[in-house]
């Protein structure tokens, strides 16, 4: 199992840049207009990709299956009302191109994923309702690009079945995403710590899926080490359609990436050493040992001739009973740090 995956020219894992996913989904409420503003938008937050959603209505739900219990329409009458039309992916993917971003989508039956193969996607991105279609699976898997597997509702029998089922075609470049599959999700689900437990126990990039509502989730998230992180926006939550209401608006998506790169930077290597940045502060905020008095060459120095005080110019605190006792080599005057120069040895 590969511990890096390559998506385009990005590469996702430990010590790369988080790989941000601008999930525009359904959001485009089949206009064109609508679409290429939402990539227009991401571009300029700054994300490495946007993505879209490719089905048909037809081939992902029963004409019979009931609504679910927040939506006013059947699963089959919503999602035909909000497919992205197959013509538009090419032109789509090249708008996305034109503004320095991945294209990438969800394929949810053969044909899309043909579609999306043909265009030229960088990766595929499958749903986590579909963990379970280990046909679908292997049928994109053999098209060898990575493969973003989310992972909402599943547990790890489920994502051992769907690994085994892609890395049986000879692809393993893989991205798992922990995800909620809720809408939004509430806070309380969420389990943030399955990111680390999924990497110990998968040994390959764990990302995140986030549909909780604000920013502050999925940037957590990267402290915890998620590589991936994939956001739904929209112009405006105000709009009609199924996925807008728990979005996130073009400020917070740039705020969002704006956060996560501070947090890149603020995690760091891990090793507890003096920074640069703290030079200043370390010579001239720590404490040394001072003169309280005059100390005339040839003195004996005693404990009362020393205060311990900033800045930290001088001898350690911590060699004090080394210093009391020896000669003054020099003359130091009141308030003024002691050296080792300072000292016959």
């Amino acid at each position: 199992m590969k511990k890096e995956v390559k998506i385009g020219n990005k590469t996702v894992g430990d010590g790369y840049s988080t790989y941000i996913i601008a999930e525009i989904g359904a959001n485009h409420n089949c206009n064109m207009k609508i679409a290429k503003e939402l990539i227009d938008k991401a571009a300029d937050a700054h994300v490495d990709s946007v993505k879209f959603q490719t089905y048909k209505a037809e081939k992902l739900y029963s004409k019979k299956a009931p609504q679910f219990s927040k939506d006013d329409m059947k699963p089959f009458d919503l999602i035909k009302s909000v497919e992205l039309p197959r013509k538009w992916h090419k032109e789509l993917f090249e708008y996305a191109v034109e503004k320095n971003l991945h294209f990438i989508s969800s394929p949810f039956d053969f044909e899309a994923v043909d579609l999306l193969n043909e265009i030229g996607v960088p990766a595929f991105k499958i749903a986590s309702f579909e963990i379970t279609d280990l046909e679908l699976l292997k049928y994109t898997a053999e098209k060898k690009k990575p493969i973003i597997l989310s992972t909402g509702m599943a547990d790890f029998e489920e994502i051992n079945e769907a690994l085994e089922a892609i890395i049986s075609t000879g692809n393993d470049d893989i991205i798992l995403l922990h995800c909620n599959s809720m809408y939004p999700a509430p806070i309380e689900i969420v389990n943030l710590n399955a990111i680390q437990t999924m990497s110990q126990e998968f040994k390959i990039p764990v990302g995140f899926s986030d549909h909780t509502l604000g920013i502050h989730i999925p940037v957590a998230a990267v402290a915890k080490g998620a590589k991936l992180i994939e956001k739904h926006f929209t112009l405006d939550r105000a709009m009609s359609g199924p996925d807008h209401s728990f979005a996130i608006e073009p400020h917070d998506l740039k705020q969002m990436v704006q956060n996560i790169r501070d947090i890149e930077k603020a995690l760091g290597n891990g090793k507890k050493v003096l920074s640069k940045a703290e030079k200043e502060m370390y010579e001239k905020g720590r404490r040394s040992l001072i003169a309280s008095q005059d100390i005339p060459k040839g003195t004996k120095i005693t404990r009362e001739m020393i205060i311990i005080k900033r800045p930290g110019y001088g001898i350690k605190p911590k060699f004090l009973n080394d210093i009391v006792g020896k000669i003054a080599k020099r003359d130091v005057e009141e308030d003024q740090w002691i050296t080792w120069e300072d000292i016959k040895k």
